[in-house]
């Protein structure tokens, strides 16, 4: 079974995305083998650019070896659910490397983060919560699983 990563910065908060999330997840977990770590935010007392950049450092110290950082940015790539399934495909199926998918904490990432990134992909042309992303993201990658296993979930 392949692998996918994720990376987040912060813990889920609001208790609808706690449920999505875990929906997702268990659904998600049928199709791939998957490995979470969540960054633990900046501290409150810093202005947004150094929250980024802390939350960044912390970020790239737990990429591992093979590891293909996939980031989720406003300025990323636009694709469709068939896109992103096969990309997905793709990229769970390259030898020695896991996809890593990155979201970061509510000033975005750091520079640092984005440069290490082989992939930048968007949700949404609008601007959304860190929180909502990550439910989103967990449902299209589902989505995606069921496209390649001819499940009944996506319809053209």
């Amino acid at each position: 079974m392949s692998k996918v990563g994720f990376l987040w910065v912060g813990k889920l908060k609001e208790r609808f995305s706690q449920d999505g999330c875990a929906h997702y997840w268990k659904k998600l977990s049928r199709f791939f083998q998957l490995e979470e770590t969540v960054i633990k935010d900046a501290p409150g007392k810093l202005p947004p650019a150094d929250k980024s950049k802390v939350e960044g450092e912390r970020i790239l110290a737990k990429v591992k070896p093979g590891d293909v950082l996939i980031i989720l940015d406003e300025f990323g790539e636009r694709m469709t659910s068939k896109t992103l399934a096969d990309r997905l495909q793709t990229w769970t199926d390259a030898p020695n490397q896991r996809p890593v998918f990155v979201i970061g904490g509510p000033f975005g990432l750091s520079d640092e983060v984005k440069n290490a990134a082989r992939h930048s992909i968007r949700l949404s042309d609008m601007t959304l919560p860190h929180e909502l992303a990550r439910l989103l993201l967990l449902e299209q990658l589902y989505r995606a699983g069921t496209i390649h296993k001819n499940m009944p979930y996506h319809h053209e």
